[in-house]
């Protein structure tokens, strides 16, 4: 995850009107400044710039997918990428499975007719009411 200060500058350089690929060049920088501390394994320059314009997209800085020159997967990555950043959460929300706690009962009673059919609804929704057992 990119320090909070190096996602904070791309937004300003955008709000700016600044182009995409600028504001992405800033998390690139970092992206390199790690590779030469040897925090991470990228062994190439190219595999450096990779990572900071991944790391651009899920940071909400609008850089689409590229269209040719690369392999179908690198476009996927790319394309998923930027759909993380158009919807970013606040920092402070928790990570959307820690923030469930545990399903609904109607939502364990929907999936189990999904699953296994009609019969088996009700005991998976009385089961999901039940309180938790708390380990100690």
């Amino acid at each position: 995850m990119p320090e909070r200060q190096t996602v904070h500058k791309p937004k300003q350089k955008l709000r700016r009107g600044r182009a995409a690929s600028t504001a992405a060049g800033e998390l690139v920088r970092e992206e390199m400044h790690h590779v030469r501390e040897g925090k991470h394994g990228a062994r190439s320059t190219k595999q450096a710039i990779a990572i900071g314009l991944s790391k651009a997209r899920r940071a909400g800085v609008p850089l689409k997918s590229p269209k040719r020159g690369t392999s179908a997967r690198t476009r996927r990555s790319a394309a998923r990428d930027y759909q993380t950043g158009r919807f970013q959460r606040t920092p402070q929300a928790p990570s959307p499975r820690r923030g469930r706690g545990h399903t609904s009962p109607s939502a364990t009673a929907r999936k189990a007719v999904r699953t296994k059919g009609s019969s088996s609804g009700r005991p998976a929704a009385r089961k999901a009411a039940r309180p938790r057992a708390r380990h100690r």
